[in-house]
């Protein structure tokens, strides 16, 4: 019977001190509560508990969370009711402050980003709202990492996640964005027309530039044909005095050129030719000879 009793006594031992081994996983942390009161805090590893003693009174996890909160009401500062939904990211830097300082984390984190939300957005006009997301995100991470320093958290982004406004408001943004991209493409449309028409004054400015060049050298060229022609020919009427002059032609050789030079002449359409008095004695000479000829 004794041994039985010792058996169970042993058995019982077992059970308890297997069941007061606490493992605590990676990236978690045990709140250890003795007889009420706070304990330690476990990290991750292998522990052993006081059974009746001690217990765990809260298992937290040190992962960053993330908070996903419905959209809020806002009114911005020149009255525009609208509604904005936001997302935080934070994660437990304490255990102990996030298991004694408050009692529901996540209800008061819901409810602070919600009232800073409305203070930061009364302060701002419907179109700052919509275009500065990045300063709101920066304000409210500031007020809300300060805020929740005491419960053991910390805030490391904040983010807008949508921002509705009235469906009146919704229509009239519209409606400008529609007017502002007909107005860009009008002006667009005017740029590309004036471009046009720019390319084609400068192509037509070439045109005629090379024209006029190709009609520019087209007279040097003529120019200097003729130039290179008249050379020629004085060249040739130089050379042809040249021999002459060395053939040394009697007076009555250079008085027969004289009367054929006239004869070519007269075959012209000349009106009025003014003979030598040397020409006319050569032609009478001429005559004689001719008649001579005859007898």
């Amino acid at each position: 019977m004794e041994l039985v009793i010792i058996l169970a006594v042993i058995v019982i031992a077992i059970i308890v001190i297997c069941v007061n081994i606490v493992v605590v996983p990676q990236a978690n942390a045990y709140v250890i509560e003795r007889l009420g009161a706070y304990q330690t805090t476990w990290g991750t590893g292998l522990h052993f508990k006081i059974p009746i003693i001690e217990r765990v009174a809260n298992r937290i996890t040190l992962k960053e969370r993330v908070g996903d909160f419905p959209p809020q009401p806002v009114i911005t500062k020149d009255n525009v009711t609208m509604k904005i939904d936001t997302v935080i990211y934070f994660q437990v830097t304490d255990p102990k402050l996030f298991t004694y300082g408050i009692v529901n984390p996540m209800a008061a984190i819901e409810n602070l980003t919600a009232t800073t939300l409305r203070n930061i957005i009364g302060d701002l006009e419907l179109d700052q709202t919509l275009t500065s997301r990045d300063i709101i995100n920066s304000k409210m991470r500031a007020i809300l990492d300060e805020a929740t320093d005491p419960w053991g958290i910390k805030i490391n982004r904040v983010e807008l996640k949508n921002i509705i406004p009235p469906a009146a408001i919704q229509d009239a943004m519209e409606r400008q964005m529609k007017a502002e991209r007909e107005r860009r493409e009008s002006i667009l449309k005017a740029e590309g027309e004036k471009r046009s028409a720019i390319l084609i004054a400068e192509g037509e400015r070439e045109s005629m530039i090379l024209r006029a060049d190709a009609a520019k050298q087209q007279k040097i060229k003529e120019a200097e044909g003729e130039a290179e022609a008249l050379l020629a020919v004085q060249t040739a009427l130089a050379n042809s005095i040249k021999l002459l002059n060395e053939a040394n032609p009697g007076e009555a050789v250079v008085k027969l050129k004289a009367l054929e030079t006239f004869a070519q002449v007269s075959n012209g359409q000349a009106t009025k030719i003014i003979i030598p008095s040397e020409i006319q004695s050569i032609a009478g000479l001429a005559a004689s000879a001719k008649e001579l000829l005859k007898d």
